[in-house]
């Protein structure tokens, strides 16, 4: 979400409309408006697939066949009737009630999807204002939500998990996991076909990724994979549920407590386990598992009080009880389980041992919504080649992240590839690591042949001859100048670029030669910054001038405009966007590849990287923490730091905590004279 910030205070607020509109108490309206957010998704997906699906349909006698449920569940989304789309309920005349109108809705999805039988919320609606209700539906028709996928309704049910204030869970370990970091997860394991299972499934986000990373494949995930989950919160569970079911995903999620209960045994073993489980939880009963047949290793410790003090292992061991002979695992642990000592470090020693413990990642914090702890990815194989057995892959990724907002942290596309084509290299795959960085060339190359100049000279050009008449324009005359000659410098350079070839000698010399048309998107970046500022500069003094203002705001609304498919959106923050920008972008993906693996194979890099023996992970007790391994990287310079752009997004959000400051004074004044009423 590239405004998640303005996004959330606006799906916020329809909480708040509900809080005040009706007698919910605080955890009680926590449903009613994540049902909201399941018809929002819901009917975005519904679109997007009948827009692939309708001009396929067939048509006999000139009538085009009807959709159907089946059509939809091929393409991993959920039917809706007429009814229950969300054009239907905004649209509603006044004289008919909205939440009848969302029951009925609800009760449809549950006619033709018998697995949300019950799960669904109805009658919490009937609680609810009807005026109240149509602000929240108008509220939920943003424009943003509109065009969100993957797994947003996971990250908005963490959002509102956090805004609820419903400390307990987030107190015992649990907390949505990262889009990114699922990602990473499932780039890694690569879950193809088989049996999936999460015990600690939360809001299944680990499933629906697994579904899109098939669906990438062009196969249907509910033919290529079966799901299993587990989950101890009734209410998890739900949405769990209806989070698959808007995916059109179907999945045997059981309420079980873990640790003692293990409601999927016979349908193992698994080919995948997936699963951020609670981090360090404390006062397991010893007693209640100690026959645990997933308990393979042994119990990590036990107290005087009959008590595991800490349950990271006993998760670990779990997870590889519950593989499959070439089955692949990939957790979400604590980054104190790596280098844990006691008995921890000796079940830890007897994991190494078997040969599975595949790949160690280091994550920084701030990837988690709601708690800024780094973390760990441990990565499990059973499927190892036997040259690989005695040997774990340690990536520390604490380096490699981008910022969503200042207190989130996440990777992005690239950089996810980036990480993964390491994996591919680990695992010979140097065919694919060769195809990433041709794949970042050629868009690179692409990008800066469509670099077009002449609407931004144009309108330059104009506004020089406007400015001219009122103020001395000399310098701004003469960047323009020079803009002109270095652009006309730039399509040269740009054209002469050839296509890339998939081998590595090749990319070498492609990237290279590559690298001056770099230098100068950069540098032409500048130069279109630099003649904005001599643009204002002359505006200010044509009107200091005496001269009128609208002329000239109009001519820098032009520029401003036309420099956006040169050097990118301003309101777009997470995606690069402008040919010049997405030219560097991508010849700089390319050349962070190259520069650590010149030869398309995977080498020790200090600060990123390095394969480790078993030797070497018995002379340092078996610590399983990356960064004890491959060293400290080198201080590397931002070159593209915008000091400008960094001041004013502290000033936003100052401006967002003094705005959130004082509605908190009002509210406090406001319980306060409740209290003395």
């Amino acid at each position: 979400m590239e405004r998640i910030g303005n996004l959330e205070r606006r799906l916020w607020s329809s909480a708040d409309v509900l809080r005040s509109t009706s007698n919910f108490a605080s955890n009680e309206y926590f449903m009613p408006v994540m049902g909201l957010i399941f018809l929002r998704h819901a009917y975005s997906r519904f679109l997007r697939v009948r827009d692939e699906i309708a001009p396929t349909l067939p048509t006999r006698g000139g009538k085009t066949r009807d959709l159907t449920k089946a059509d939809f569940s091929s393409r991993s989304s959920i039917f809706l009737r007429p009814e229950a789309q969300f054009d239907y309920l905004i649209s509603l005349p006044e004289d008919q009630s909205p939440s009848t109108a969302v029951i009925h809705a609800m009760e449809t999805i549950e006619e033709d999807y018998e697995s949300l039988t019950g799960l669904l919320p109805k009658q919490e609606y009937e609680e609810l204002d009807d005026d109240a209700l149509r602000q929240v539906l108008r509220i939920f028709n943003d424009p943003a939500l509109q065009k969100a996928d993957g797994d947003v309704f996971g990250r908005i049910y963490e959002y509102f998990l956090t805004q609820f204030a419903d400390q307990k869970a987030h107190d015992n370990g649990e907390f949505f996991t990262p889009v990114s970091i699922v990602e990473t997860i499932v780039n890694v394991i690569e879950p193809t076909r088989g049996k999936v299972i999460d015990p600690a499934c939360g809001s299944g986000g680990m499933f629906v990724q697994s579904a899109h990373f098939v669906e990438a494949m062009q196969a249907n995930p509910n033919e290529q994979l079966t799901f299993y989950g587990m989950e101890k919160n009734p209410t998890t569970i739900r949405l769990a549920k209806m989070n698959l079911a808007v995916h059109g995903l179907e999945g045997d999620i059981q309420k079980a407590i873990s640790y003692y209960e293990d409601p999927h045994k016979d349908q193992g073993p698994f080919d995948y386990v997936m699963a951020n489980p609670p981090f360090n939880v404390d006062e397991i009963d010893a007693e209640k598992m100690k026959d645990d047949k997933r308990l393979s290793f042994g119990l990590p410790g036990v107290n005087k009080a009959g008590k595991v003090s800490n349950g990271n292992y006993i998760w670990m061991s779990f997870f590889h009880s519950y593989l499959s002979d070439r089955g692949r695992a990939g957790i979400v642990m604590s980054s104190q389980a790596s280098s844990a000592g006691g008995q921890e470090a000796k079940v830890r020693e007897a994991m190494v041992k078997t040969g599975d413990i595949d790949i160690m990642c280091a994550i920084r914090g701030n990837f988690f919504y709601t708690r800024t702890v780094p973390c760990e990815i441990w990565f499990m194989d059973k499927g190892k080649p036997e040259h690989l057995r005695d040997k774990v892959l340690m990536l520390d990724a604490r380096h490699v992240f981008r910022k969503v907002t200042r207190k989130i942290f996440d990777f992005s596309p690239e950089q996810m590839k980036n990480l993964t084509s390491i994996v591919w290299l680990y695992r010979g795959q140097e065919g694919r690591f060769a195809g990433l960085v041709q794949e970042y060339l050629n868009t690179a190359r692409a990008e800066a042949q469509a670099a077009d100049f002449a609407d931004l000279l144009a309108s330059f050009d104009v506004a020089n001859s406007h400015f001219a008449k009122h103020s001395d324009t000399a310098d701004l005359k003469a960047g323009i100048a020079k803009f002109r000659s270095d652009a006309e410098g730039f399509i040269a350079t740009a054209a002469a670029l050839p296509e890339v070839a998939a081998e590595i000698t090749a990319l070498t010399a492609a990237q290279a030669a590559m690298q001056p048309m770099a230098d100068q998107a950069k540098a032409l970046i500048r130069e279109i910054d630099h003649l904005g500022k001599l643009a204002q500069k002359a505006q200010d003094a044509t009107v200091a001038g005496g001269a009128k203002a609208a002329e000239g705001k109009k001519l820098l609304t032009t520029i401003a405009e036309a420099r956006v498919a040169l050097t990118g959106d301003p309101e777009v923050h997470l995606t690069v966007t402008g040919a010049l920008k997405r030219a560097r972008y991508f010849e700089a993906q390319a050349e962070w590849l190259l520069s650590r693996f010149p030869e398309g194979r995977l080498r020790d890099v200090e600060g990123l990287v390095k394969l480790v023996d078993r030797e070497e992970l018995a002379a340092n007790d078996y610590s399983l923490t990356p960064g004890r391994y491959v060293g400290v990287a080198p201080e590397v310079e931002d070159e593209d730091f915008d000091f400008d752009a960094t001041i004013k997004e502290i000033h936003l959000e100052l401006e967002t905590l003094n705005a959130e400051a004082a509605e908190l004074a009002e509210l406090i004044a406001a319980n306060f004279e409740e209290l003395i009423v």
